[in-house]
């Protein structure tokens, strides 16, 4: 069977071709500039097939994008499948789901409605995602198509973990509540982790910690969200890019009455020029910061420091409120990648039965136990596959 995953946003497009069943990946790339000028990038994953990086390709619109797309897996020479028959289904990913969806769901009219009643929950990023799912429907009729939320992971929460200790009407009337993200990459691997650790998700307590440009970490207990660190948007948790993360909300009404800001221009700082980016003011990318701190920029280190800190301090948190915790899951860019940041924030967790080892945390992007062999607690790094999650949703659907 064969899933083509759609990442929609407002001027570009992400797309894979996959195989759930055996998780093969045939084909990806990107459509940008979409109502612009166009540029397509083509990824075969077969041998003898030549990818395409950047060309121009007229995109007035979204439907002209998912029309190029399949011309290119089409393609006599470069494509990877015979025709479009061997798409069986398409899956969406859509970021924001409300309290509508604590699962992802084949999408109908209804459907759409649904998450379009979602869009002020989310108003960058929806309406991009049912610009995509309509494109797909006008160039495919009749092929299945799938909606998989970013949210719905985390609709299993309990109200003591998604509430927020304000007037008891916001929530009721305007759905004020921690909703959490990247939910599709902490099922993702959460999965993986019952498979490595030879157990069923039912018999784990796990923490999934999700860590690179955009930040979260979730408490996964019998395979279900319990907790999560962002909240009613993407800027809450951990201190992140150019996110700052939690902080208390008065400095805001301090900032902008002593720089005469508005609210726009405030979150716009917060959620842009904040985080490790803001405390360095180097960069926002880990990696330049780690190369900046060893030639002695103090404020580098302190924005590394401040992250891991953070994360560290969840990763307590949570094993508290689940009473127990079996394994710590890093995945994402720096999860999988940085050998440094992950023994710091695992170091010093002794008391709860970590124990590391350099020799086994000497790796990165693959999966593997990178924890001591006698650590009571393991720690595991998973790579996180989201497109893959997304495609087994739509096959499990589907079928």
């Amino acid at each position: 069977m064969n899933v083509l995953v759609i990442n929609a946003g407002s001027s570009s497009l992400k797309y894979q071709l996959l195989n759930p069943e055996n998780g093969e990946l045939l084909a990806k790339g990107l459509c940008e500039r979409i109502g612009i000028d166009g540029k397509f990038t083509y990824k075969p994953q077969i041998a003898g097939k030549e990818k395409q990086d950047a060309v121009d390709v007229a995109m007035p619109t979204h439907s002209e994008a998912i029309q190029t797309v399949l011309n290119a897996l089409v393609d006599e020479k470069n494509g990877v499948i015979s025709s479009m028959k061997e798409i069986d289904a398409v899956g969406h990913r859509v970021v924001h789901g409300g309290e509508a969806f604590n699962k992802s769901v084949l999408i109908t009219d209804e459907v759409l409605k649904a998450i379009e009643d979602c869009n002020p929950l989310a108003p960058l990023h929806n309406p991009a995602n049912l610009i995509g799912i309509r494109a797909c429907a006008e160039i495919m009729p009749g092929v299945p198509m799938v909606a998989v939320f970013d949210t719905a992971f985390h609709q299993t929460m309990p109200p003591k973990a998604y509430m927020y200790a304000l007037p008891y009407e916001y929530y009721a009337e305007d759905k004020v509540r921690r909703y959490g993200f990247h939910g599709t990459s902490h099922k993702y691997v959460a999965a993986r982790a019952a498979v490595m650790l030879g157990k069923k998700p039912e018999e784990l307590k796990l923490i999934s910690c999700h860590l690179g440009n955009g930040s979260s970490v979730t408490a996964v207990d019998c395979g279900k969200s319990v907790d999560t660190s962002m909240g009613f948007t993407p800027l809450a948790g951990v201190c992140m890019g150019t996110r700052s993360g939690d902080l208390d909300a008065g400095i805001l009404q301090y900032i902008m009455n002593k720089k005469g800001l508005n609210i726009d221009e405030m979150l716009n700082i917060l959620n842009k020029k904040s985080g490790v980016q803001g405390v360095s003011g180097v960069s926002s990318d880990f990696r330049d910061l780690e190369n900046a701190g060893k030639e002695g920029n103090e404020r580098a280190s302190l924005a590394v420091e401040m992250f891991n800190y953070g994360v560290k301090k969840l990763i307590g948190a949570y094993a508290a409120a689940m009473g127990g915790v079996d394994a710590i899951i890093f995945t994402a860019g720096v999860g999988e990648n940085s050998k440094s940041q992950r023994m710091d924030i695992a170091s010093g967790l002794e008391f709860m039965g970590v124990k590391m080892c350099e020799k086994a945390n000497d790796v990165r992007g693959e999966e593997a136990v990178i924890s001591a062999a006698d650590s009571k607690v393991k720690v595991l790094l998973i790579p996180t596959n989201e497109e893959l999650m997304i495609a087994m949703d739509t096959m499990n659907i589907v079928k």
